[in-house]
């Protein structure tokens, strides 16, 4: 589904915040867990880096993971994240944007033609942001491949680039100088062309070393850095010589992150026909419900430029990944076409992060911190919960009609830390529940859950890099070697289901709560489309949560009722003259004896936005009805009940 690009992206700016807890006592290293504390330490003594700086930004890069040697989705690679582009470049093609080619109309709404247009692709050239390894190798003596795969090559190159960006701007060196005197340095290893997204970038920096951290890295190793009292010389950044941001009035993003606005254009196309958005007056005239978290399959610039691009769709946020910047094109009160479910559009906010699902690359904690920050921002001002029913991936979008259920998109994939970035939304996954309280809160362990997927790159069988994983995989028996549950609605002929890095219809992804089935020693059964779906959850290590909460089924009397991908009203509430759109079941049915997770109960709406002036008659309101649906968690995506159909319960029943 998902198509790769050829060049790397023009990527340079911020990285935005979220402030960390403090840094909890170190436990006693085992012989051979610190190899990695030592690294940062020989390297900070080596070139000259105060080892707090080195530590803050190694962690902001990467939290010190070293991600196996793999690029990040800004091509960098290992604890200090020194990209290469040119090297990149070299690997399985990239090229378009997840909104090219595949088929779905981004706007999702049977009442307008379909929007789907090939943009054939827009590469961008690199800038110097993006190909760091090379000087630290010049300065290092090391080879490129040491660079990208030795943890200890890729500190010491780090180290050098400080070091050598401190020099550049006059100030003092060695490993004893004054933290607070690296700002300027650690502002320009950002790769930000602004001072804005610099000093972003920066901030966060001498946030994390003010607060501390530790943590086990992805490859075993237990890193930390003291919490110290740093307060930073904040005039070091005007060495650097970068443009200030406009920041316009109106601007939705919070001021502590490095954002810039640059529009979405809504204009004729002729012929009757507009783009690339839709006005709204949300949310005095209708509730924003959902955030929806995308990922580009496309670099941060080209994407931007189909973003501008009139005949083409729209977001609301892109988001680049080398820093963390931010783009804001469509105001919250407008309606993007992101999402392929014209009812989740008309209700969301779409956010899209420069990155690839499909390729095995990691996103970085730049944009990670940057997006929550955005994000909780954004809840908060709009009443949106900060849970997995409202701040969702365009992989729990469903489709609108049976016939788009395959079409829909599986970003930002299994990649995604959904438990992290949950955490930096202060938002962490915590139940109340026990083994029988009937609900469980999928919730593994992301470096070590790593699930055999294949296809991450030309090859469609050949295993992706071990990598940290959101995703448990579900099979129709308590059993490693049994098959994987099927979906109908993405093989319509019974097809066996597949570890391909795309095929989604067998997993389970962090935050997602599903009603308890069954239980068999180490392994769980959840209600999932239809079937008693099992993942090994033993107690030594669980991979979700007991927990409690409300749950649907169908209401006595009724063996099966269907389901629905969006809530629309019933066909008397439209006003005469005004088309209907036909209330359309999906392929699934929910039945009589089974569990589902309740997300929330919601009037029955349709937004009418037709035309570009509003001109048609009953253009730009909202219309509802009686009817109110459930929304629940049906498989990997939330789908929709008539409330009238089911029993709402608490679990356990």
């Amino acid at each position: 589904m998902h198509r790769l690009s050829a060049r790397i992206a023009l990527s340079t700016a911020v990285v935005g915040a979220a402030a960390l807890v403090p840094a909890a006592p170190v436990p006693a290293s085992s012989p051979g867990q610190d190899i990695r504390q030592r690294e940062y330490t020989a390297a900070a003594a080596a070139y000259g880096v105060p080892e707090s700086v080195l530590l803050g930004v190694s962690y902001l890069e990467s939290r010190w993971d070293t991600n196996a040697g793999t690029p990040s989705t800004s091509g960098g690679y290992g604890p200090m994240h020194l990209t290469d582009a040119e090297y990149v470049t070299a690997l399985p093609s990239r090229s378009g944007n997840h909104h090219d080619h595949d088929g779905e109309d981004p706007r999702g709404d049977s009442s307008r033609p379909a929007r789907n247009v090939d943009s054939g692709g827009v590469p961008a050239p690199a800038p110097e942001a993006l190909q760091t390894l090379d000087r630290a190798a010049a300065i290092t003596g090391a080879s490129e491949a040491d660079l990208r795969t030795t943890p200890s090559a890729n500190i010491a190159g780090g180290a050098a680039l400080l070091a050598s960006y401190q020099r550049s701007i006059g100030g003092p060196a060695g490993s004893a100088s004054d933290p607070a005197a690296w700002y300027g340095a650690v502002a320009r290893y950002s790769g930000a062309d602004s001072a804005d997204a610099a000093a972003a970038f920066a901030d966060e920096v001498f946030a994390t070393i003010r607060t501390g951290a530790t943590r086990v890295t992805d490859d075993g190793q237990r890193v930390a850095l003291a919490a110290r009292d740093v307060v930073p010389a904040r005039d070091w950044l005007s060495r650097l010589g970068l443009r200030k941001l406009a920041r316009p009035d109106g601007l939705e993003c919070p001021t502590d992150i490095s954002c810039e606005w640059i529009p979405a254009p809504y204009q004729e196309l002729g012929g009757g026909d507009y783009g690339n958005h839709d006005k709204g007056n949300r949310p005095q005239q209708q509730k924003i419900e959902y955030i929806v978290i995308h990922d580009t399959e496309g670099y941060f610039q080209p994407s931007v430029d189909l973003v501008l691009d009139p005949t083409y769709v729209s977001w609301h946020y892109t988001l680049r990944s080398v820093d963390g910047h931010i783009a804001q094109h469509v105001k919250a009160k407008d309606v993007g076409w992101h999402a392929g479910n014209w009812y989740v559009n008309a209700k969301s906010i779409g956010l899209e992060h420069e990155g690839f699902a499909a390729q095995g690359t990691w996103y970085t904690e730049a944009m990670y911190r940057t997006s929550a920050k955005l994000v909780r921002h954004l809840a908060l001002r709009l009443g949106i919960p900060l849970d997995r029913n409202h701040i969702i991936g365009h992989d729990n979008v469903p489709g609108t009609l049976a016939a788009n259920v395959r079409g829909m998109h599986w970003d930002p994939g299994p990649y995604w830390d959904w438990s992290h970035y949950f955490d930096l939304l202060k938002a962490p996954f915590r139940t109340l529940g026990w083994p029988g309280s009937g609900l469980v809160t999928i919730d593994p362990d992301f470096a070590t859950n790593k699930p055999a997927f294949v296809g991450c790159g030309s090859d469609p069988v050949a295993p992706c890099p071990p990598r940290g994983s959101s995703a448990v995989i579900l099979r129709t028996a308590p059993h490693p070697a049994a098959p994987l549950i099927k979906d109908i609605g993405l093989r319509p002929g019974g097809e066996d289901a597949t570890m391909h890095i795309s095929d989604h219809g067998a997993r389970a992804s962090a935050g997602q709560t599903y009603a308890v089935a069954d239980r068999q020693g180490d392994w769980t059964a959840i209600w999932y489309l239809g079937q008693k779906a099992w993942f090994h959850n033993p107690r030594s290590a669980p991979t979700a949560k007991w927990a409690t909460g409300l749950v649907v089924t169908p209401k006595a009397g009724k063996a099966t009722i269907p389901v629905y991908g969006r809530a629309y009203p019933e066909q008397a509430a439209y006003p005469e003259g005004m088309p209907y759109q036909t209330i359309a079941p999906l392929q699934y049915t929910l039945a009589a004896g089974q569990r589902y997770a309740v997300g929330n109960v919601l009037p029955g709406e349709y937004y009418r936005a037709v035309t570009f002036d509003g001109s048609s008659p009953g253009d730009w309101t909202v219309i509802r009805g009686e009817k109110k649906y459930v929304q629940f968690q049906f498989g990997h995506r939330l789908m929709f009940v008539d409330l009238a159909d089911v029993s709402i319960l608490p679990s356990p029943i």
